[in-house]
């Protein structure tokens, strides 16, 4: 599984929104221009993101993104299953795609499973609070 550059904007995007939760809408000029993100590509995201509920849009002048909910309720599986569709090591652990052939005899096929539950469960235990506390130097794994 590599993510894509649009799964790991999104991500730094919604920290940044989130460092500037009591500000109001952030302009996406603004937005772009501190996470040296394209301004076009960053439109393209931020519809994602705006379209699935995530934020907050308003238009025009006084206009920008907010997040609309707190920080720790985003995990960063629901932000990456957004923006690259899965999260699946291997096409046969998608769900709902159509099963392999061979799936009932693949030996292999417990072992990719549980690789996807383990990818599911690490990204959807990390939420945009968690990253922000990363980044100010105050993880979960310190005292």
């Amino acid at each position: 599984m590599i993510v894509s550059t649009k799964g790991r904007y999104a991500l730094r995007v919604m920290v940044y929104l989130a460092q500037r939760a009591e500000e109001g809408y952030i302009p996406l000029k603004e937005i772009a221009e501190n996470e040296e993100i394209s301004q076009k590509y960053l439109e393209s995201i931020m519809a994602i993101l705006s379209k699935a509920g995530f934020l907050d849009a308003v238009q025009g002048k006084g206009g920008g993104y907010r997040l609309n909910r707190p920080a720790a309720q985003y995990t960063v599986g629901s932000i990456l299953k957004l923006t690259e569709g899965t999260l699946a090591p291997v096409s046969c652990t998608i769900h709902g795609s159509a099963a392999c052939s061979r799936a009932s005899c693949c030996n292999a096929l417990p072992m990719w499973e549980k690789l996807d539950r383990m990818i599911d469960e690490f990204f959807e235990g990390i939420t945009v609070a968690d990253l922000l506390l990363e980044q100010q130097g105050g993880g979960k794994d310190q005292p």
